[in-house]
Parts: C-alpha cells; structure tokens; sequence
C-alpha cells in the first residue's frame, strides 16, 4: 500500500472515545495470596464508592481477566451505580477462577470487605449484598459464588461467558459439583454472548439449566453485533438496567434479608437466533405463547422488550470487516496481536483502521455510510491521544504482573447503518516490561506532605536523570493525574469516608527502545494522607 493512501486512511477515524481513563478507585486493600501464578506480589482489591453514596446498598465485584475494568468504569456504568448507591470492587491478579471455597476463597474474599470496611470507614460493605461478575476466563465464578452464597448474592453477571454448570468453563478446566441441594433459585442472572463469538454448545446449557431448576431467573443476552473482546456502549447501558431491575424487585430501605424474584411474575422471549424473522413475542410468564423451552426469564416488560430491540438492530443487516494499519506494517493486519513500534518518546505511537474483507487482506468499499471506525483502549497500559495516536500509561495494576503489566488490548468499532450491521476487531500488543537495554536511568520523587480535605490540587516533582519525562498513575485514593500541569486533581470524597484517606501515586519512566536506548527506571511510590 502506498503512503499516501495509508495517510487518507488515517483521516477517516472518528476521536469518539469508549472510554474515560483513568477512573479513580478511592481505596485499596492487599489481598491473601493463594492460586495466583501472575506476579510475585498479593493480589491488590481497589474499592469504589461513589461520591454521593451515604449508605452502600450492594457491592459490584469482579476479578481481574479483561473486560470487567472495562465495564467498571464507563461512565454510564459509573452514573448507574452511583444512582443505584452500589459500590464496585475489582481484584487485580485474580484469585479464583472456580469459586472454590475449599481452597480458602471465601475466608479470603469475607476479610478482604471486611478490610475494606475498615479503611473506609462504610461498614456495611461486610454485609452488604454482592453481584458477582466475570468475563470469559473469570466468568464462571459468578455461577458457583452465587451457589454459595445464595443468601447474599443479588445479581449475577457471566458476560461473554458461560452458563451455570457448564460444562465449558471460561478457564477451560473442570466446573464445580453443585451437589443435589445447592441452587440459584430466586437469584436474577444474566448471561451476555457475543454475535461474533457464538457458540450453540455455550448457550444450551443455559437453556438446560432452566428446565433442570424451573425456580431460575436466567436471563440472557446476545450481544448483537459484538465478539467477544468487546464492551459497548449499548452493552454496558443493558447491564446497568438489569442491576437497576436487581435493586428494583430485590432491595428493601432497611436492606434486610433480600427479595427472593417470583419467576411467574417476570416475562418471557425467546432465545436469540440470527437472522430469525418470525419471533415469538416476548410477554408475561404466564400468557407467553412461544415455546418455553426455548426462551429466557426477564425481569418485566422494559427489559424483555429491550432485549428484542437489542436484536432488532442487527438482524438481517450484511456484515462488514476491520483490519488494522501500523506504523512500519504497511499492509493490512488480520492479526489480533502486532508489534510495538514506538516514536522516538519510547512510549507513543500509531494506530489505524481500515473496512476490509472478510479475509481482513483487502481494502473494501462495502461497508457501512455512516460514522467512521473507531480504535479504543479496551484494557492494559496505554491511552488514547487521538484518533489513531496511543501511548503507553502504566496504572494501579502494577508493574510487577508479569501476565498484565506490559499487556496492551484494543478494540476497533463502527456502529454500522441500516445495511449493515456492527463491526468490531480487537488487537493486542505486548510491550517488554521492564526495558533492560540501553543506558540505565533512575527516579527523583520527593516525599508527599499530607493534606487537608478541602485540598483540590497537589503539585508533582518527580524527575529522571536521563532527562526523559517522568509520568504518574495514582495507586489509591480520591484523585486522578492531570499529566499537562503536573498535579493529582483531588475528587470529591464520599460522605461517610474515614479520615486520613490515604493516597498513593506512583512515578515511572519506560525508557526507550529506539534511537539512544535507555532503561526502564526504578518506579517510585509515594504516599500521603488527605487530613479532615
């Protein structure tokens, strides 16, 4: 492909962005280490608690795999919980993918809330209830914590994952027996699968799994339109109902024992089939005309009848195909993983789409007229500059996952027209973490001194001996980087927090693997406290 064309390319992409990053999360615990072989150090749970929350009602909680940070931190996700008053924890390594409380889990998950309680000072986080929620290779977990934890869980969320009792785990090992006693039954459950990922051997047991446990509230989800390493505006807002739904039919005031859902006063709609034309329409339990077999359990009317419009959007429409352009790779990309090719910097560089063909070999004029494509940090250590320039931005994960830290995913995506239908690719791209080659180069960072609560800014110091510009991410606390000025803006801080707050933040320089090669530095943490 010639320059010149690539460059016009490049100009067709929308700055539109998924996603807001970073987010803050004000609190972190260290977790017990057990059935982690992903980094040397503890598991790390961060706690969100949104900023006009006076009492928390539920606890949003996921594990480390790809999509759930993604999700946990959309803002239309964010705006949801704080209505909702629900608070969000996310583990990073995760520490069990089987919910296997013989191995320790639920003693560690139990003291890891109720540390959280402690150094926030919201003491119902140790009792409050729990929606489970886990993507792909954690998204089985959701099903067994709810098994046993059934008087507790009030939502359950497998997204792009698996059925209860599957015998197709995320991980891809053996399920857990439930035994002849154990059940969800009165548990709202929703699983979500991706168009572009479906697989029937996935979805029959869900199906499977209502006739077995006719008390189920199994809802499910095909993502229109969407694979599998893919989290959309659309899906994000349908989830977010679904937990306003949860609150709605389950949560007293008094947050006593929950609502069990009478499955005989939800609805009915049939299971997704691609390109079906003559549905069954979706009505109550009881007055549902189609074949209950092959239909899923909705809370109410809103929600079945926005599951058919989430199919309606789709169906019928012509597919159409990405394929990724980079810097030194002047060709199409069907690839999912590519290499890192830095500016000068050592930390940014470049990104593109283009429509292809199915083979993602070819340029193509078929595709949709309307919007552009759209590349977005999905998860990992980068951010999005502009509409095709990246660089990368370690955060709270850490540096020291030697699956996660240099661990770079993207996801490309057109909404489509009414020809045809959404259109997403992801990609991958690792970066060597850390850098040993080059000259070696270290980190000045004075100490932090400690502040008051109506403090809105703190100035940043650090620098590198190589002359290279020294970045930031905020570990803990009420705050995010403000990288043009140099400075931690303060958040507001929830109503009931416990004061000093602590507040972490973390200085790093990559270094450079091109041109005059220097080393990644020695990161430097520093802490203080926000003083009442």
């Amino acid at each position: 492909m010639k320059k010149n064309t690539i460059i016009i390319l490049i100009a067709i992409f929308s700055a539109f962005s998924l996603n807001v990053y970073p987010s803050e999360w004000q609190w972190s615990v260290e977790v017990e280490k057990f059935v982690s072989g992903e980094t040397n150090d503890h598991p790390r749970a961060f706690l969100w608690i949104p900023s006009n929350c006076e009492r928390v009602r539920a606890v949003v909680f996921g594990q480390h795999n790809m999509c759930e940070e993604t999700i946990f931190e959309h803002p239309v996700f964010r705006d949801a919980m704080s209505e909702l008053g629900f608070a969000v924890v996310w583990v990073s390594p995760g520490f069990e993918q089987q919910w296997d409380v013989n191995n320790g889990c639920q003693d560690i998950f139990d003291k890891m809330l109720a540390d959280m309680a402690d150094v926030s000072g919201y003491e119902e986080l140790q009792t409050a209830p729990i929606v489970p929620l886990g993507h792909s290779a954690m998204a089985t977990f959701p099903w067994n914590f709810a098994a046993w934890n059934s008087n507790r869980t009030l939502a359950v969320v497998s997204y792009h994952g698996d059925a209860p009792r599957t015998n197709l785990t995320g991980y891809g090992g053996s399920n857990l027996e439930w035994g002849r006693t154990r059940n969800i039954d009165g548990i709202p459950s929703l699983m979500v699968q991706g168009e572009y990922e479906w697989w029937e051997a996935r979805v029959n047991p869900a199906l499977a799994f209502r006739l077995m446990y006719p008390q189920s509230c199994i809802s499910f989800l095909c993502d229109a339109g969407h694979g599998h390493f893919d989290v959309s505006d659309e899906v994000v807002s349908y989830i977010s109902l679904f937990l306003k739904k949860a609150a709605r039919y389950r949560l007293t005031d008094a947050q006593q024992e929950l609502k069990k859902v009478d499955i005989n006063k939800g609805w009915l709609a049939q299971r997704w089939y691609s390109n079906q034309q003559n549905r069954a329409e979706a009505a109550p339990f009881s007055e549902y005309e189609g074949d209950t077999h092959d239909a899923f359990w909705y809370f109410d009317e809103e929600i079945a009848n926005q599951t058919e419009k989430y199919y309606a959007e789709s169906r019928g429409k012509r597919f159409q195909y990405i394929s990724y352009i980079q810097d030194r790779q002047q060709a199409l990309s069907g690839k999912s993983n590519i290499g890192f090719y830095p500016k000068e910097d050592g930390v940014t560089f470049n990104l593109a789409a283009v429509y292809s063909d199915s083979l993602r070999q070819n340029i193509t004029t078929e595709h949709s007229s309307v919007g552009k494509i759209s590349i977005d940090r999905l998860c990992g250590p980068v951010t999005k500059v502009n509409d095709t320039t990246f660089t990368v931005r370690f955060y709270r994960m850490g540096l020291n996952n030697n699956k996660r830290t240099g661990d770079m995913w993207f996801i490309a995506h057109n909404k489509g027209d009414a020809v045809y239908k959404s259109a997403v690719q992801q990609l991958n791209i690792r970066i060597p973490y850390p850098n040993k080659e080059g000259r070696a180069q270290s980190i000045t960072f004075a100490p932090i001194t400690n502040i008051k609560a109506n403090t809105k800014k703190v100035k940043l110091n650090a620098y590198a001996d190589s002359g290279l510009p020294v970045y930031y991410y905020v570990k803990e606390g009420p705050a995010v980087v403000d990288e043009k000025k140099n400075y931690l803006q303060i958040n507001k801080i929830p109503p009931r927090a416990k004061y000093p707050i602590k507040v972490t933040v973390v200085a790093w320089q990559y270094g450079r693997t091109v041109g005059d090669k220097i080393q990644t530095a020695e990161a430097v943490e520093r802490s203080f406290y926000i003083e009442k």
